[in-house]
């Protein structure tokens, strides 16, 4: 299985043209499963974070520019975004885009970090992924350095951890140090997709990487905008 970190700045509350970056960096991987960093369709600021989208308005056409890209590379996406949920709730969610098309929001990040529990609620429940037999475990974050996390996942039969994230400076070494912890303690491969750049008032590191169950970092990045790129044998 191919899989690949996609690596870009995001736009603050700018889907249009965060879900073109997206799309454009899907086709350049050609994976089987693309990871995006977190809160990468919306952005990850407070005027994002402010008036999110709805489930309804991501399965709609705003998304059309990243289906045609997963159809046409056969790809199973894993994006992020703020989510409006029902009775007013917020949530930091994976953003799944299939090649047939369908879009779903399966999982809510659970160990909310900083500020953001003023704006969302902490989800309630793992998920996983089932991709060509192999089954994926869905993380936000935080949820990486929460070791129970990524241990329920593997309970749950995951041998791949996919981790959305968003590292500020001076979060390089912990970002590193984390994931390949993660990787050691359950045997997984751990895919990492950090965002870059600036969004808002705020800057972000990258650090997007492919861990292998040893912890050694089969492909990394730095800062720069790019697809980190790696084969998961067995």
């Amino acid at each position: 299985m191919i899989v690949a970190a996609l690596q870009a700045e995001a736009r603050s509350g700018d889907l249009a043209h965060n879900v073109a970056t997206a799309a454009r960096l899907v086709r350049q991987a050609e994976a089987r499963v693309a990871v995006l960093p977190e809160a990468f369709l919306t952005g990850y600021d407070a005027a994002a974070f402010a008036t999110p989208p709805t489930l309804a308005t991501l399965s709609g056409p705003v998304l059309d520019p990243l289906r045609a890209a997963a159809a046409a590379t056969g790809t199973t996406v894993v994006a992020s975004a703020a989510l409006a949920r029902a009775a007013g709730r917020r949530t930091l969610s994976a953003i799944v885009v299939e090649p047939d098309g369908t879009v779903a929001a399966p999982y809510d990040k659970q160990h909310l970090d900083g500020d953001e529990p003023t704006w969302f609620v902490a989800g309630d429940h793992l998920a996983t992924l089932t991709v060509d037999g192999r089954v994926l475990g869905l993380s936000i974050c935080r949820d990486g350095s929460i070791p129970s996390h990524a241990a329920a996942a593997a309970a749950a039969g995951a041998t791949v951890y996919l981790a959305s994230v968003a590292y500020f400076p001076g979060g390089a070494r912990r970002l590193d140090v984390t994931y390949a912890a993660r990787a050691l303690d359950h045997g997984l491969h751990v895919v990492v997709a950090g965002l870059t750049g600036r969004c808002g008032p705020h800057t972000f590191i990258g650090g997007s990487a492919v861990y292998a169950p040893d912890s050694t970092a089969l492909v990394r990045l730095g800062d720069e905008e790019g697809v980190a790129v790696a084969e998961i044998l067995g």
